[in-house]
Parts: C-alpha cells; structure tokens; sequence
C-alpha cells in the first residue's frame, strides 16, 4: 500500500521511489504546478505536481482539496536553493508525483486541522474524527502512551506483577456515587462501576502476590470540576511489607524514570513536605511551590496587641497569620474591598490589609499598631517598600 510514512523522508532518500498515503493539509498553485502538504501520523511533506513530470498526475491533482485521503507515488527530490523550509523536518526534500489515487473526498471541513485556528470544542467535539487528525491531538496520544510504556517498564523491572480488575462489580463505600449497569439476568438488580480496584488489590496482598500495579480506569458520579472527571485512568498500585519510605522511594523513582525517558529531563531529589508543615506555611496540603508565596505566623508579633480583631482571636486559641504580596502596596480601595469579600467568601471573618511605604504602613489599623508590632510584622513577612500584607486572625 505504502513504502514510507510520510513525515520520515529526509536528503539521504533523495533519488528513491516512494508510495506515500495520506491526506491532503494544505494545497497552492503557482504558475501552473500545484503543491500539497501530505500529512500522515509521522508529519508532512511536500508533493509537487508538475506537468513536466507527469501530464496525468497533475491533472489528477487540480481535483485535490483539503482533507482528501489519497496515494501518491513519485521520486523523493532536494528542494531548490530558497525554497527550504526549516519549519518541517522533511523541509529539505519534496516528492515529484507520477501518479496519484483518491481513496476518498471531502467536503469543506467545519474547522482547519492546524494548529493556529482553534475551534469550538463543541464542533470539535462533534467532528471528533477530524480533531483526532489534528498535531496537537495525536502528539498527546503519543505521549500518552509513551508514559504508559515507561510506567510498565519500570514496575516490570521493580518485581510488580499487572493484573486487570473487574469492570462491573457490586457497589462499595468510597467517596463519590457509583454508575450503575442493570443486570439483564437478574432484574431490579445493578452492576457498581469500580471508583477504584481498592478491595480488589488488597485482595492480592492477602493473596501473597507481594506486588500489583495497574493502569485502570475508575468512575465516579460527582459534580464536574477542574480536577474531577467521570471517568479516568489511574495508575493504582499496592505493596506488602513495606513501610512509608519504601513507598515514597518506589514513587519517586518512578517519576524520574518517566520524565528521563519520555522527556529527556533528569528530576531532582523529590521535596519532602509534612502535612503540618504544610498547612502551617501554605495553608493547603497540596501546595504549588513553584512560587514563594507562603503564609507567615504572626501571632508572637501580636501577643501582647490591643487590637480587638487579634486579641479575641488569640484568646480564643486561635492564631493571626499573614501573607506578603510583593509589589501589590499600590492597589486602590477598591481592589482591596474586593479582596476582603474573597476572605470572607472563602471563610475568613475578615481580611486587615497593610501596604508597606516609604513612611511606614498604610492601613485601616495602622493607628492602633505600637511601633514593636510594626516593626514586628515587617520583619516577620520580610516585607520591603512597595509590598502590601494582608492578615487573616481566625481559629
């Protein structure tokens, strides 16, 4: 059917004769030759439809539009001196077509299958077979199992044994609702969707199988959010005999393993970040450290203050924490106000904010601050001109 893909022809194939199929990405015409970008699941490569090569091809090809499935066959040639193209990796050669078939035609696509015109994802949705055709699409399928193949490797050579769970099961307790299938032989009676193989995996280790992994997918009836899906995949995993660190070790070996050998990027050691730890500095136990922005405990600052916000706070067991928004000491009123109701959306009774200046602090209770907590508090956020705090007393 084919002797080559058609991303894969590079200068050392100049001279050969090829059979590529494909469809067709992009075509122009310029002074009576016809050009078209081929494009296949390895890339694209040019295809010159010159008279002078062939009067039936290029006949042929005046049908051509965008999207047509075809075969075309021809003789790999170097491009001429000015019309490479290094944005292709085939951007130094093109393909003189001799003949050419039309598996299928297309009418004009809803969308361009490129990557500099985004459709609409119900469209998209919609024509799913052509936006699976476009780079984008296909280069995270690849990826996606590019990871995969990595992840089994890996427990392969760890001494993990891959074993499939059932899809269909009776429902357990976990933390989400289950999807129910009705049994056709047993009526009024359902199937549970698994949310996770955990009853199954433990199991195993009853068993003695010591080690499972398993790249399996789980459902989970909940309300839509950025980080909650119906369905997914899961890289789920157990061990017998083991203890914390040997679960720790085993993780983290693991991701580095994958992005050295899917990404060619070599991971540092892995941070380690308690719980407490944690909460006390960013106030989530899933934090994004790639920015400093960690809260600061100002409650020594303030033991002795007046200020009745912090003082019943404190004497209430509870504890006044800040954080230090660098360069932020010049927002208006009304951003401010803003950030208050924010605080107090997300369960806050209050938010005191304080903008750091040139003369010292701008804020609604600076005049009932002492000069010690002034200085305490600057010094506790390591707050410099320009910078503006905000400071949260709550249990």
């Amino acid at each position: 059917m084919r002797t080559h893909r058609c991303g894969d022809l590079r200068s050392p194939d100049v001279g050969t004769e090829v059979l590529l199929c494909g469809w067709v990405h992009t075509r122009r015409d310029h002074g009576g030759v016809t050009f078209i970008d081929l494009r296949d699941t390895s890339g694209l490569v040019q295809i010159v439809f010159n008279p002078a090569t062939s009067a039936e091809a290029h006949a042929a090809g005046q049908e051509l539009r965008n999207e047509f499935c075809i075969r075309v066959s021809g003789e790999v040639r170097a491009r001429k001196e000015g019309t490479l193209n290094p944005k292709l990796a085939t951007g130094d050669i093109e393909i003189a077509a001799t003949s050419l078939e039309i598996f299928s035609r297309s009418e004009t696509p809803p969308f361009q299958i490129d990557q500099q015109h985004e459709a609409d994802e119900m469209l998209r949705m919609k024509f799913r077979f052509l936006d699976l055709r476009r780079e984008r699409m296909q280069r995270n399928l690849k990826l996606r199992h590019k990871i995969i193949g990595s992840i089994r490797r890996f427990f392969d050579a760890e001494g993990f044994v891959e074993i499939e769970t059932p899809m269909l099961t009776r429902s357990t307790p976990e933390g989400a609702r289950d999807y129910l299938v009705p049994s056709r032989v047993h009526p009024g009676s359902f199937y549970a969707l698994p949310q996770s193989p955990q009853l199954f995996k433990q199991l195993f280790m009853v068993a003695g199988l010591d080690r499972y992994y398993q790249i399996v997918r789980c459902f989970r009836d909940e309300d839509q959010r950025a980080d909650r899906q119906p369905e997914f995949t899961q890289l789920d995993l157990e061990m017998s005999f083991v203890d914390v660190e040997d679960v720790l070790d085993v993780t983290e070996r693991m991701f580095k393993r994958v992005w050295h050998e899917v990404l060619e990027v070599d991971l540092p050691g892995f941070t380690r970040l308690n719980y407490g730890d944690a909460l006390a500095r960013f106030g989530s136990d899933k934090p994004d450290l790639r920015f400093g922005l960690e809260l600061f405990d100002l409650s020594d600052v303030f033991a002795s203050t007046e200020v009745k916000v912090f003082r019943s706070s404190l004497d209430a067991g509870g504890a006044v924490k800040g954080l230090c928004l660098e360069g932020k000491g010049d927002l208006g009123r009304k951003d401010l106000d803003a950030l208050v109701e924010v605080a107090k959306e997300l369960g806050a009774g209050g938010l005191v904010w304080a903008g750091v200046g040139a003369d010292g602090l701008r804020s609604p209770l600076d005049k009932f601050f002492t000069d010690d907590e002034r200085a305490g508090l600057r010094s506790a956020a390591g707050a410099g001109e320009g910078d503006l705090l905000l400071i949260v007393a709550d249990r």
